[in-house]
């Protein structure tokens, strides 16, 4: 049975806890079992590279098809892009990379350029616009969305001859997976769609509703075989390491090794540490030391976990000077681009005990740090949240488990197997590892039964993700009627699933059927009501240039550009508005510091009480409305006005990483309100005023 994470504690029951547990001295130890596959540990030797057979599969089926490849981390789908590419340029055509994450395509950018040639690549996310001629242009996906949406509108094709989605998984994604699947739609059959990602359990039922709606075959590549194997392994509080699952005959699959089914069984069994304690780190570290076992990933449940593990690793002094001189290279040549390095509280944990965090509590200057660091070898281990997890190239040879649970930002649930697999794909570095290792720690929230059973499960079915929103409906009706959008609609993965449901079942659900349609209608007469779309489906006026307000709230702020509200000529007034549109955290929003300017204050008070008419309507009407919070608009004036990072930080009440994203968003959201210059000339020069103020070091990183 699952454990609650927060379960009700009882004076009586952790007395009782503390008298029988045993905190033994851990000494390091191996069980015996363990002795062939040790020896496996070491550097694979080098060897002229040879693709493998599916990698020649998929470069085939590109070459006549769409394709979606799934195969392990590590295995070689980016080799396969790369062939589709030589192959598109040769021909002087042009290509399309999109993936997911701004530092993902960052590390694509930097990669492509040194493959075909700094000029013959360019990079598109909202912060950087960078060779947009180039032949191949790396960038985020909702970006080539808004591009699809602009191809539709001008009634051209989207200039390029394939499209490459890395992490393809994310159609699946709560809530980016809506712009994976409008790609998908709107994606002129014409342009050859190359799919790749590491954990899809459902690839051919995507690929035959692709195969569908684009009128030609997409074939499916999939790989099972890690190029690194996994061994998972048991850590016992007493430091000794065993065999998670049992290496004997037909007993191999997910049957737990005895001595670890004991340990379960046994209610004295030792424990690492007291209830709520992190486990005694530097112990653990001379564990994995001495079995040849580092780098180790620590996968802990919370950003304050990971700060708060480097301080138990005191004992894990470097003795390497010339690993240590390394470190020291490498955050001096990053500190030339981001003068706050220096002043990080971790820095010396990363120079003396080769030990960091990495989460998205932090600056993504420092996360670039840690992430060179490691990839280069140079640190014993990193203490991460799952977000690591989630496409960036950072290798270890072992990953450790402290929990089978995550937080996806609601609750706690339990490691799905795509989790799963994504957390171990981090496992063995290919031409670095003969071979990767997951270990389990028991603790309070450790189903180590779960985690035996994951070690063998496939990866988790991707479902439709796709919600109708208002950008989207906007976007649309600047070319289609409103029937072409509900034939449009008809092609999205969820309507499919609904089908193919109904033909195993025998079963039709109406209402599932016509979700979509329902809610595209409830949008579009919203829009009429508000001026945005006339009565015959045409966006008027206010609609069109609305159409350009991709971002989540277009309307709120479409109706204050509508109202002439926002300031038009101070453009740190302009940021510190938007800040409060963008920002999605609940938050305390009293402000009890010094810093509360007056014209701040009447300006927001001006831009709510004016919208708020605007917000009871859409209220009424059905729809989400998120309140605007006036500590994140005082954040970013403070930021824009010029105050210290450090005051800044204190004001906001955020951390670091937190802040650094709703200057992001802010940015993101007044480039937006730049588009506009036909129609608002004065807010849009103001807008690009506004993101000069806000975008600056420690939150820019030079390039």
């Amino acid at each position: 049975m699952y454990r609650r994470r927060y379960p009700v504690r009882h004076k009586k029951k952790e007395h009782e806890f503390k008298r029988r547990s045993k905190l033994p001295k851990i000494k390091p130890g191996a069980d015996t079992g363990l002795k062939k596959v040790f020896a496996l540990i070491g550097v694979p030797d080098k060897i002229k590279f040879k693709p493998d057979k599916f990698q020649i599969k998929a470069v085939s089926a590109i070459n006549k098809s769409d394709c979606l490849v799934t195969a392990p981390t590590g295995s070689g789908k980016t080799w396969i892009a790369e062939q589709a590419i030589f192959r598109i340029l040769e021909k002087r055509g042009r290509c399309w990379y999109a993936s997911p994450l701004k530092a993902l395509t960052n590390s694509k950018y930097n990669e492509f350029s040194e493959i075909f040639g700094a000029r013959n690549v360019g990079i598109l996310t909202g912060d950087r616009k960078e060779n947009l001629d180039a032949p191949l242009i790396v960038g985020t996906t909702e970006i080539l969305r808004n591009q699809l949406y602009d191809a539709m509108h001008s009634g051209e094709t989207l200039s390029t001859d394939l499209v490459v989605l890395d992490e393809a998984h994310f159609l699946g994604d709560k809530e980016r997976g809506v712009v994976w699947e409008e790609i998908m739609i709107y994606l002129p059959s014409r342009i050859p769609l190359l799919l790749l990602s590491a954990t899809i359990g459902n690839a051919k039922q995507i690929a035959a509703w692709l195969s569908l709606i684009r009128s030609k075959e997409c074939i499916v590549i999939e790989e099972n075989k890690r190029p690194v194997p996994l061994f998972a392994l048991f850590l016992n509080p007493s430091g000794t390491l065993l065999p998670l699952i049992s290496q004997s005959g037909k007993d191999k699959k997910n049957r737990l090794n005895k001595k670890v089914s004991n340990y379960i069984n046994n209610k004295n069994s030792p424990r690492f540490v007291r209830p709520s304690k992190l486990p005694p780190f530097g112990d653990i570290l001379k564990v994995l030391k001495k079995y040849q076992l580092l780098p180790a990933i620590f996968f802990m449940k919370s950003r304050a976990d990971c700060d708060n593990a480097l301080a138990l690793c005191m004992e894990n002094i470097l003795q390497d000077q010339h690993k240590k001189a390394a470190i020291i290279q490498i955050i001096n040549e990053f500190a030339e681009q981001n003068h706050h390095i220096i002043k990080h509280r971790h820095l010396w944990h990363l120079k003396n005990l080769a030990v960091g965090a990495h989460h998205s509590g932090q600056l993504p200057a420092w996360k670039l740090v840690v992430e060179a660091l490691m990839n280069e070898g140079l640190l014993d281990a990193v203490f991460a949240t799952s977000t690591v997890a989630a496409g960036i190239n950072f290798p270890a040879r072992t990953v450790v488990f402290l929990n089978s649970d995550r937080f996806n930002g609601t609750e706690f649930v339990p490691l799905s197997p795509t989790e799963f697999h994504q957390t171990t794909g981090r496992a063995g570095r290919r031409g670095m590892d003969n071979i990767g290792f997951a270990l389990v720690l028991p603790g309070k929230f450790m189903d180590i039964k779960l985690i035996a059973k994951l070690t063998t499960s496939v990866s988790s079915d991707v479902l439709s993700r796709i919600r109708i929103n208002f950008s989207m409906v906007l976007n649309l009706l600047l070319s289609y009627s409103p029937d072409q959008i509900e034939d449009l609609l008809e092609k999205s993965f969820a309507r499919y699933l609904i089908m193919k449901r109904k033909k195993a079942t025998g079963k039709f659900i109406e209402n599932s059927y016509n979700y979509l349609s329902e809610d595209f209608f409830r949008h579009f007469n919203f829009l009429k009501e508000t001026g945005y779309v006339k009565n015959n489906g045409e966006l008027t006026e206010d609609g069109i240039w609305a159409s350009k307000l991709r971002v989540d709230q277009p309307l709120l702020i479409a109706e204050a550009c509508r109202l002439k509200i926002f300031p038009k000529s101070n453009p740190a007034l302009l940021a510190a508005i938007i800040a409060s549109f963008v920002n999605e955290q609940e938050t305390k929003d009293e402000i009890d510091k010094e810093f509360k300017p007056k014209n701040l204050l009447s300006v927001f008070l001006k831009v709510t009480k004016a919208l708020k008419p605007f917000f009871n309507f859409m209220a009424a009407k059905g729809f989400e409305v998120r309140p605007l919070f006036l500590r994140p608009a005082i954040t970013i004036y403070a930021w824009a006005t010029g105050q210290p990072w450090e005051k800044v930080v204190s004001l906001s009440e955020m951390a670091e990483g937190n802040l650094a994203m709703l200057i992001f968003r802010t940015a993101d959201n007044l480039r937006h309100i730049e588009t506009l210059e036909q129609f608002f000339p004065e807010a849009a020069a103001t807008a690009r005023e506004a993101i000069g103020l806000i975008f600056k070091e420690p939150v820019v990183i030079d390039n």
